[in-house]
């Protein structure tokens, strides 16, 4: 999934489709790991969390965009840094899902969720998001399911 839409943040939600007091951080828990991550599109720098550190293989929290995706599958890097690429562009919000794959063979999936505001002359353009690792992995040749 790699998907992309730019972003009115001026236009509001619809009513009652976020519904707030349905919300429970306790069951997303149960099922994943969430941190969130910020990106600084003046440097370049990636800031992480300390999961997410850890489940991208990172020694640092601090990187850019390609040590970010060296642990991702291989056949999903260039349409991510596609999306990143137009989110850098233009507002946006995106989403993407891939799986990396530890020392041990395993893989672990990763869902990723953000916005950009763009660069320009008011702003020096930033991400802001989220990522998800649920609390399961893949065995060595085995495979999400997926629609198309």
């Amino acid at each position: 999934m790699f998907k992309i839409a730019k972003a009115n943040f001026a236009a509001p939600f619809a009513p009652g489709s976020l519904a707030f007091d349905s919300q429970d951080p306790d069951l997303l828990a149960q099922f994943c790991v969430s941190e969130g991550w910020t990106g600084d599109l003046s440097s370049g720098l990636i800031k992480l969390g300390q999961w997410s550190t850890m489940l991208h293989g990172l020694s640092s929290s601090e990187c850019g965009l390609l040590s970010l995706m060296h642990c991702y599958d291989a056949q999903d890097r260039a349409r991510i840094l596609d999306l990143f690429e137009q989110a850098a562009t233009a507002t946006s919000s995106f989403c993407y899902s891939t799986t990396t794959r530890g020392a041990n063979g395993n893989r672990q999936p990763i869902f990723c969720v953000g916005e950009s505001i763009a660069a320009d002359e008011r702003h020096s353009g930033s991400m802001v998001g989220v990522f998800l690792f649920p609390r399961f992995k893949l065995e060595p040749g085995s495979q999400l399911a997926t629609r198309q």
